[in-house]
């Protein structure tokens, strides 16, 4: 299933990073293309989308931290 949008840190509503597909970043110079869970090493990364459309890994995140996930759901 595809990841819509992760939140990263304890408490949802008041202190966690929130990171959506499509949303800008970075001063608006990239766009978040891609979340994806990596089974081989455990992680979440984000990939970013520059306006020349070029594609790079961001961010990483492990099971380290509290990671809440929703999906795309497609009816």
């Amino acid at each position: 299933m595809d990841i819509r949008k992760i939140s990263i840190g304890p408490d949802y509503k008041s202190s966690a990073m929130h990171y959506i597909v499509g949303q800008d970043v970075l001063n608006g110079a990239y766009k978040i293309h891609l979340i994806k869970y990596d089974s081989d090493v455990h992680s979440i990364k984000v990939w970013i989308e520059s306006q020349k459309k070029e594609i790079f890994l961001w961010k990483e995140f492990n099971g380290s931290m509290p990671i809440s996930i929703e999906f795309n759901i497609n009816f």
